[in-house]
């Protein structure tokens, strides 16, 4: 048995949890979840969503699921190199969280057409959204990585959301984010794990 039993599907998020499955070098093996027929997963995750993460380990069978957990468990299993030094972690928990927080609030929120009047903004997590995409900005501005000159998982978290974001148009076409996504789709583990999301997916359709 592999260490760790993956459930996903190549049309979904759960092409995070695979890119963070190859920079931690760890040893799984694939359930692939099919939209009309998720029993296997809900005995998982009875959200019935995906990424979600079997870890068998030390006798136990340990769940986790959401992305940015999942991206965050595999550094600390599997890929120490991963995680942030003692200096790092104000800024690796920081945008990890911001971007599984007001991020992807702001994000839905906008692709919904939901407005947060202006004297209520105080009431959502992200304020609005151009104060939250302006925030990102603003640090991918002066850092090439969420922890500077150092890829951490945080950085496949954060590049999955900001690279999601280019391609469907729901984050705007910014010098700092398109800087961003080039340096995170050039590493190896994006490409190994992207490689079999595509794969999966042209197979699907017939394709492969």
């Amino acid at each position: 048995m592999a260490e760790y039993t993956f459930y996903t599907n190549p049309m979904s998020r759960g092409q995070i949890g695979r890119w963070a499955l190859h920079e931690a070098g760890a040893d799984y093996e694939q359930v692939l979840v099919d939209w009309q027929d998720k029993g296997a997963l809900l005995a998982v995750n009875p959200m019935g969503k995906v990424p979600a993460l079997v870890h068998h380990h030390g006798g136990h069978d340990h769940v986790v699921t959401e992305a940015a957990a999942i991206c965050h468990y595999l550094a600390e299993m599997s890929a120490p190199e991963l995680l942030p030094r003692e200096h790092e972690k104000a800024d690796y928990f920081r945008w990890l969280l911001f971007a599984a927080g007001p991020l992807e609030q702001a994000v839905v929120a906008k692709s919904m057409g939901w407005s947060v009047p202006e004297d209520k903004e105080g009431m959502a997590g992200f304020g609005s959204y151009d104060r939250t995409v302006d925030a990102l900005e603003g640090w991918l501005a002066d850092h090439d990585n969420v922890c500077g000159g150092r890829f951490t998982m945080a950085d496949v978290y954060l590049g999955a959301q900001v690279g999601w974001g280019l391609a469907f148009g729901t984050l705007p076409d910014r010098a700092p984010f398109r800087a961003y996504v080039g340096r995170c789709t050039a590493r190896e583990g994006y490409r190994a794990a992207k490689a079999i999301d595509d794969g999966l997916i042209a197979e699907a359709q017939g394709q492969g």
